[in-house]
């Protein structure tokens, strides 16, 4: 054999070499078929996205990997590819072995022989399952954010309309009006700080109480339990509404008595069941205390919380007490399976 012909032999032995390498060691899929579909080379990466080995893929149809609703798409890409069509990078889904999806970016590219004309095709598929479940959550964040600010601006207009209502004084309606809306706020901040996912219900009471200082009044207790966004809001705003009423007449005003925050989960024949409860005693001084009857602070604590959650209020007040109690289906609150009894 004349040198120079080895010469390119080896050389061209190395580049295949160099190549084997290179695909055998991508983190992408990489798998070679015939034009009628038959996979011929398949390498690590297929088979730890697959599941599949290649002792069980060559030789084997590619629709093995592919659902059986895409067949049609995978026998149109073999059309075009005979066709010598240009095959654009597309997202598509693939089946594991074990029958799980994944969301995969697939490049094609045709596969020539020594004439040029075209005998199969390369396809590199790169999962991006990861990818798009973090467009998905976006997609869905923006929404909730969406629906969310829309309901904070009813909410801020009913405050400002029932907040006038009550009181006569502008200092003392600007005043409560910035509380209120920063309760709303926290309560937000509460629900973004957690990825718009749940958050404790201990960590939103005591936020809430301690914008009227009321630490030392209060005797807060319950089962870990995890809130879903609608409940933290909500709940948030009720807390809010007796604090600020008990800081005008009862217990936070006086700065004696107690102050009971409870909450509970228990089995009715409904199924689980949550509630809540805030039973003050303001002392001496305070027996004929009573919760809101009126305004804002009545509007949540009666219909807009109850009805948001689905729940039913209790209240009573007698010599030296006053409660408050929220009783609803356990789903309405909970962000499952994310709780603890």
């Amino acid at each position: 054999m004349p040198l120079g012909s080895f010469d390119k032999a080896g050389s061209e032995d190395i580049l295949r070499a160099r190549l084997a390498a290179i695909v055998e060691s991508s983190f992408d899929a990489i798998v070679s078929k015939d034009l009628d579909g038959t996979v011929r080379t398949w390498n690590g990466a297929a088979e730890r996205m697959f599941g599949y080995s290649a002792e069980e893929m060559v030789g084997r149809s590619i629709l093995t990997i592919i659902p059986t609703h895409l067949h049609d798409e995978e026998r149109d890409l073999l059309q075009r590819l005979r066709k010598g069509e240009r095959i654009e990078p597309f997202e598509t889904v693939r089946q594991r072995k074990d029958g799980s999806f994944v969301t995969v970016s697939l490049t094609i590219s045709p596969i020539r022989n020594s004439k040029g004309r075209i005998i199969g095709a390369s396809k590199v598929a790169r999962d991006i399952t990861s990818a798009k479940d973090r467009e998905r959550r976006i997609r869905l964040l923006l929404r909730e954010v969406n629906h969310r600010v829309k309901n904070h601006y009813a909410i801020i207009l009913s405050m400002i309309r029932q907040s006038r209502s009550e009181e006569t004084e502008p200092a003392v309606f600007q005043k409560d009006l910035e509380n209120r809306i920063w309760a709303l706020s926290a309560s937000h901040d509460l629900i973004a700080s957690a990825d718009w996912q749940a958050t404790d219900l201990r960590g939103l009471v005591e936020k809430q109480i301690a914008a009227f200082h009321a630490e030392a009044f209060c005797q807060i207790s319950g089962p870990g339990i995890a809130l879903a966004p609608a409940a933290i809001e909500n709940l948030g705003m009720a807390i809010h509404e007796l604090a600020l009423h008990s800081s005008k007449g009862g217990v936070l005003r006086s700065r004696a008595g107690t102050i009971s925050i409870t909450w509970a989960l228990a089995t009715s024949p409904a199924g689980l069941a949550f509630s809540m409860s805030w039973d003050e005693h303001p002392g001496p001084e305070g027996r004929d205390y009573q919760l809101p009857r009126s305004g804002f602070g009545a509007v949540v604590l009666k219909r807009t919380v109850p009805q948001a959650l689905n729940a039913k209020v209790e209240s009573a007040h007698g010599d030296g007490f006053a409660r408050w109690r929220l009783v609803g289906p356990a789903d309405r609150f909970l962000e499952w399976p994310r709780f603890s009894l």
